[in-house]
């Protein structure tokens, strides 16, 4: 990777442009169609790219003009999103969980004019919005034809938009973006709505130049980039996470993007298309671990004494030498069978979205996979720091800085950020903004910080520490502080639970809503001679003891403010569905409080 060209780029469009000329006939973009993987070189999507864009510029859009784009993860997202940009328009990316309302939010918000959408379903919600917001007047359907009624509304097939002669198209676009400076405004991305409506966080050209250089320079440094690198693609593309992390690192790279076919063939993809790079989120993590786990323990005694081994080992501070026979014994009959699992090329994958127990980034350790876990928010880019193995990787850390980031730390510990990262604001939002990027009143060189609302502290490594989120501290009735994250991570680590949200401001003491972990609850009811019914279960005080003991394990392991004193069971699993998960799979807290504050509220009661 070559972090001069893209310290120099002027724009995204410009970057990618240059890797296509260098790599034209080299596979870009892959996905599986009809049970195979096909791939797309970078010359074909550049071709793609550039009539695209022209043909946007003839259906009328203009610079500055914004357009939403929902879909699937695919080659197309990453076409569309490049020939936005180089039509001179703004990306709007929105999730394929959106429901009507999410999408008129957005359409009327950003003012969108023209919508890109992949399949008749995600039409379903998104029309209905369209014509109730009255601005967006151009839909362009990637598979096939859109059914829909509304003449306000006019209808252009992807494939006829790219139609034209690829070299005049490009001459556009090269004149075009000659124009576009790294602080032009690329996209549009909406948060995911974890306390309240999403806002939209104006997305700078530079702003993610700036977040590729800084992630760029660890994979180059720490793990030596070659051209044989391989991305697979699986958190949606319209989470700034994978935008950045899982598109334009990889094209700044030069490397290769397979598109993933969802949660329930991932384990499969990962190990048909052999990935070297992955960027997913904890909750992703926790899964795989809990499968890898039931899978080794099934294998019989000795592939579990030697995992058991292995956690042991990584969880010593320090190498010993007495370890090292049945290091070399794991090396041998364990990690391997659990690297083929991931493929048997990866080099790294990095977490971020949410915090990562150390719990889960020890275990993928000790299995001889390397895991780093980052932070940030959409609102930088979105990554602020990463960990990285030539500075020691401390898993209850979250890394030092990215190159070019400034890191400060508040009075009232909140993390500050400052950087060509940080967004420019949030679109049509002034409050907020000012209430986000502020000075800080240490600062004696003055200047504007973005105070991301997370408290944390710089250990002596310089590695950033989060505690938890300013506005999700719990604060008890004695003014204790109390990290709900971190709780909950430990919750869902039991075998028994599948996921929890726990609650206590101004309270005596906490309490948690459980989620049973679903293939645990089968087994517990066959073992007992019960049928599955999970809303009957949770009824019965067998089954309640059960969880119960997995809680009490916990508590063994937090502070006494921490300890979850009473629990209630969940109707059902937190989903996006149900608008209780966000896309990037965090829950959201205000919308369970909704649901269940007066189940939470009773667990005080007597």
């Amino acid at each position: 990777m070559l972090l001069s060209d893209i310290d120099s780029a002027n724009n995204l469009v410009e970057l990618f442009l240059k890797r296509a000329d260098a790599r034209a006939g080299q596979p870009f973009l892959g996905a599986k169609i009809g049970g195979e993987w096909r791939t797309q070189t970078w010359g074909e999507v550049a071709d793609k790219v550039c009539l695209l864009a022209e043909s946007l510029r003839r259906l009328g859009l203009n610079d500055g003009d914004r357009v939403a784009l929902v879909s699937e993860n695919r080659p197309e997202w990453c076409i569309a999103d490049l020939a936005i940009m180089s039509a001179g328009c703004v990306t709007v990316p929105a999730y394929v969980t959106n429901t009507e309302r999410d999408h008129q939010h957005i359409l009327d918000n950003s003012g969108a004019r023209a919508v890109i959408v992949s399949t008749q379903k995600l039409s379903v919600p998104l029309i209905p919005a369209m014509m109730r917001s009255g601005m967006a007047e151009i839909l362009v359907p990637i598979d096939g034809v859109v059914q829909y009624q509304g003449g306000q509304i006019a209808c252009h097939p992807w494939s006829s938009l790219l139609e034209g002669d690829p070299a005049e198209a490009r001459r556009a676009v090269q004149a075009r973006i000659a124009s576009i400076g790294r602080g032009d405004t690329a996209c549009i991305i909406y948060t995911s709505g974890t306390g309240g409506a999403p806002r939209g966080v104006l997305q700078h050209h530079g702003a993610i130049l700036c977040n590729v250089a800084g992630a760029g320079e660890v994979l180059e440094v720490d793990f030596g980039l070659s051209e044989e690198e391989r991305f697979l693609s699986f958190l949606p593309l319209s989470h700034a996470y994978e935008h950045t992390g899982g598109q334009y690192l990889p094209i700044a790279a030069g490397a290769q993007i397979y598109y993933a076919e969802g949660l329930e063939k991932l384990a499969s993809n990962i190990e048909e298309t052999s990935p070297t790079l992955m960027v997913v989120v904890p909750r992703l993590f926790e899964v795989l671990r809990a499968r890898i786990m039931k899978v080794v323990e099934k294998q019989g005694k000795v592939p579990s004494y030697l995992m058991t081994r292995a956690l042991e080992i990584a969880a010593q501070p320090k190498p010993r030498l007495r370890d090292r026979p049945i290091e070399l014994v794991i090396d041998k009959l364990l990690r391997p069978k659990i690297r083929a699992r991931f493929g048997g090329r990866m080099k790294a994958m990095v977490s971020g979205g949410a915090p990562l127990n150390p719990e889960v980034g020890t275990f993928f350790t000790a299995m001889g996979l390397t895991l780093l876990q980052g932070y940030g928010q959409t609102e930088a880019g979105p990554v602020i720091s990463c960990n990285r193995p030539r500075a020691g990787i401390k898993m209850d850390t979250v890394g030092p800085p990215l190159r070019g980031v400034e890191v400060r730390i508040a009075d009232d510990g909140e993390i500050l950020v400052r950087g060509e990262l940080v967004m420019h604001g949030y679109w049509r939002n002034k409050a907020e903004t000012d209430k986000a990027l502020q000075p800080d009143a240490q600062d004696p060189a003055g200047g504007v910080w973005l105070h991301t609302g997370d408290i944390g502290h710089l250990d002596v490594g310089g590695r950033i520490v989060i505690t938890d989120r300013k506005k999700d501290m719990i604060v008890n009735d004695k003014g204790d502080n109390v990290a709900p994250q971190k709780v909950e991570g430990m919750l869902t680590l039991q075998p028994e639970i599948a996921q929890a949200m726990v609650s206590g401001d101004k309270r005596p003491y906490l309490v948690g809503l459980i989620v049973p972990d679903a293939e645990w609850t089968m087994e517990w009811a066959k073992a007992n001679g019960e049928k599955f019914d999970f809303k009957a279960l949770q009824d019965l005080p067998a089954f309640r003891s059960a969880v119960r003991a997995a809680v009490d394990r916990t508590n063994k392991e937090l502070s006494v403010i921490e300890k979850v004193r009473q629990f209630a069971f969940a109707d059902e699993p937190f989903t996006t569905d149900n608008e209780e998960m966000t896309p990037s799979l965090k829950i959201r807290r205000h919308k369970i409080r909704e649901r269940y504050g007066a189940r939470l509220d009773g667990l005080y009661k007597g």
